[in-house]
C-alpha cells in the first residue's frame, strides 16, 4: 500500500487550519452581548 503524500499533506493543513482558527478566538475581549438602543445622534442634535 502506497500513501498519498499530497492527500495526507492537504489533510493536516486542513487540520492545522481548523485548530489554529478555534484557538485564535480564545481570549477575545470585549462587550459579549449587543449593547442597548440609545438616542441616535441625529435625534439629540437641536435647532
Amino acid at each position: 500500500m502506497r500513501f498519498c503524500w499530497p492527500r495526507i499533506l492537504f489533510a493536516l493543513t486542513v487540520v492545522a487550519l481548523g485548530t489554529l482558527s478555534a484557538l485564535s478566538a480564545c481570549g477575545q475581549k470585549g462587550e459579549l452581548y449587543l449593547p442597548e438602543d440609545r438616542e441616535s445622534p441625529a435625534e439629540t442634535v437641536e435647532d
